[in-house]
Parts: C-alpha cells; structure tokens; sequence
C-alpha cells in the first residue's frame, strides 16, 4: 500500500466539494434544488471584459508562458484601482503581486513565512482555509473569538492575554466573511498597532469590498500598515470573476519577494487573454458598481425575508455577499437544520458550524441567486 503524508491527517475534504457532491446527487435524483449555500457570482463580467479576452485569444503572442509576476499593465491596473478606490499608492513594479485567486496566495503566504510549529491566529468564525492551510504547513491554528455582542470584532483584551510569543500571522478578512460585519479603519489602526507591538504578520482578506458597502476600505490605508500588513483581494465577486482565477497580494517589497519565491516554483503564470480581461475590469467606471449592488439590493431583500420566514434573525448590519442568520431559540444544530431543509424543502443553505464553533446558532445564505428563484423559495414555505 502507498500512504499518503501525514499532513492529510491534519485537514479534511473541504466542506463544499462534499456537500456539493450531495446536492447534486440530489439533482440528479430529480429534486429541484436551490442552491443558497456558495458564493459563486451567477452574474456576468462587463462587455469590456469579454471583448478584451477575445481579442486576446487572436493575439499571436498570448499563448506562451506569462510573467511569474504578471503583465505589466496588469500591476498598473491594480495599483490605479487602489489609488482610486482606496486612497492607496503602491508601487506596480514591487508591491503587488497577481496571483490566480486570493485563495492560492494564502498557500504561498503560509509557505512563506511559517515554519512547523508557529502559531497563527484564526478569526473564529472565519474562512476555514486559514485553518487547513495552517495545519498542511505544519503550523498551530490559534482561534481569536469574533462575536455578535462584539459586532464580529476581535475583543484586544482577550488577544494580548493569549501566549503570542509563536504568533507568526494573523488573518482577518473585512468585510467579515461570513457574517458581513464592515470593519472601520479605527478597527484596522488597533489591528495593525497589535501586529507591530508583537512583530505578527497581519493579513486582510478583502474581496468582499465593493458588494452592497457604500464604504470601501483598505487595511493599507493605516498609515504604517505596510511594515506589518499584506492585504489580499480578488476580482472573483467584484467583477463576476470567480471562475477566471485573478488575485492579487499587496504590500512591502520585501514580503512580496518572499511570497513570489513560492509562487514562482507553484505556477508557470497566469494566461494572458485572463490578464487582459483583468485589465478591462479593473477599468470600470462607478456605474458597474452600482449597476451590481442594485442586483444584490434586491435580492437581499427578498433572502432576508426567507431568512425571517424561518424564524431566524437577520444581521442587518452585514455587507457583502452573504445574508448571515440567527437560527430560532431551541435548535440545537445548525447543520442538521440546514440538512432538514435540503431534504424537505430542496434548498440548500450554508451552517454557520462550518466558519468555527462560534458559527453554530447561525446559517449563511448566497445572494448569488437570481430573485425568481429566492421567491420560489420562499414559496415553498
């Protein structure tokens, strides 16, 4: 027999590769399901953005290994998004770095900067990759409680009483995924003043910024935050992007090389027609915000009235891409409800569980979901 590394021991299937398979056995059953569970933009991206990969399908140049580090417009066009909608000046030549989704940079930070046995400080609820990331590098996941009574915040106090000695990275992610909570640039100035007092490397997840928040914000636009912070973001739900793959990784030179030195041996770059596209979208005016967030606007307000016909109670403060639920008093499981109503109703909504112990009591739903099919689920109640 051939054993697989130990470091398999240490995760398991990512939840939504094996609910999904579940669901679409149900599908293939018949059932009629909605999917309220994963948020995959069912929206398109702009005109400009589908014209400029078809263009670059029929340049003759474009089908040959790309830059480790991009094309040169792509950097730039990265750079003017952020001075346009944060404020934030970067370097395009050394302080940004493309990658094929948010999703592999927190791979090839963790790579990067973790040895075996450092501690990592995990937002509890939070984006589960952090956690399997951290346990496949051979590193120690140390959750941080985010709570409702706390409006989703981290509690300072309770950090600096744990052993942060180890402490090597500290993800967070505003807007919180999953329950929508905005941040506040005074949040980001405690954050990074807690990650230079304890020399921690602070990450922010940031791909939720543009969804249905009339406030955008950058971690790096703490005066100081590039000592200490990357900030990652994604044109996956921006711009209607999810499957194209296109990331990007920001911060100080130095952090960036160390991240590149990863990344550099994981790919042969990124497609250039995709980086074209990327291009495009990153040039979009303000009307292609406000066309998307009119959308969602409509569409949160139907899933939250799915979310009340279940008896649960609705963040209304969140952000984002997500309606984040409160589950009525008396129900033990969140994940033996949502499973209840896969099975009696055919609509499928994320348990809370599945973001940390703190999730449990609360469901997730999808507003990537068109509002004819929020309204028949609300029907089938």
């Amino acid at each position: 027999m051939i054993t697989t590394a130990k470091r398999l021991d240490t995760v398991e299937e990512y939840y939504f590769s094996s609910k999904l398979r579940e669901v679409r056995q149900l599908q293939s059953e018949g059932k009629p399901i909605i999917n309220m569970g994963i948020g995959s933009p069912d929206l398109s991206p702009s005109k400009a953005v589908i014209e400029a990969v078809a263009a670059a399908i029929l340049d003759e140049n474009g089908h040959g290994y790309q830059s480790y580090q991009g094309l040169p417009e792509l950097r730039k066009g990265m750079a003017d998004f952020y001075q346009n909608q944060f404020g934030v000046a970067l370097n395009p030549n050394n302080e940004i770095l493309p990658l094929m989704g948010s999703k592999e940079g927190i791979m090839h930070i963790s790579l990067a900067f973790l040895n075996e046995g450092d501690h990592v400080l995990i937002p509890n609820p939070g984006y589960p990759t952090y956690t399997s990331v951290t346990n496949l590098v051979g590193a120690v996941p140390v959750y941080y409680d985010l709570k409702e009574a706390n409006a989703w915040e981290p509690d300072f106090e309770a950090l600096e009483k744990l052993e942060l000695k180890k402490v090597k990275i500290m993800w967070l992610g505003y807007p919180h995924m999953p329950t929508g909570a905005r941040g506040s640039l005074a949040l980001f100035e405690k954050l990074v003043a807690f990650a230079k007092k304890h020399n921690i490397l602070l990450v922010n997840d940031n791909p939720y910024s543009f969804v249905l928040n009339d406030n955008p914000m950058s971690l790096l636009q703490i005066e100081g935050a590039k000592e200490v912070a990357l900030e990652l973001n994604s044109l996956s739900k921006t711009f209607n992007m999810a499957g194209w793959r296109v990331g990007m990784v920001l911060g100080n030179p130095e952090i960036i090389d160390a991240v590149l030195k990863v990344k550099s041996n994981m790919d042969s770059g990124m497609f250039y027609g995709i980086q074209k596209g990327a291009v495009a979208a990153l040039n979009c005016d303000k009307s292609w915000f406000e066309d998307q967030n009119k959308i969602y606007r409509r569409r949160r307000e139907l899933t939250e009235k799915l979310a009340e016909k279940l008896g649960c109670e609705v963040y209304k403060e969140g952000v984002g891409l997500f309606v984040w639920a409160k589950l009525p008093d008396g129900i033990e499981s969140s994940e033996k409800f949502i499973d209840e109503i896969l099975y009696e109703k055919h609509i499928f909504i994320t348990p809370g569980t599945i973001f940390g112990s703190n999730g449990e009591g609360y469901i997730r739903f999808s507003l990537c979901v068109k509002e004819e099919k929020v309204q028949e689920a609300i029907d089938r109640f």
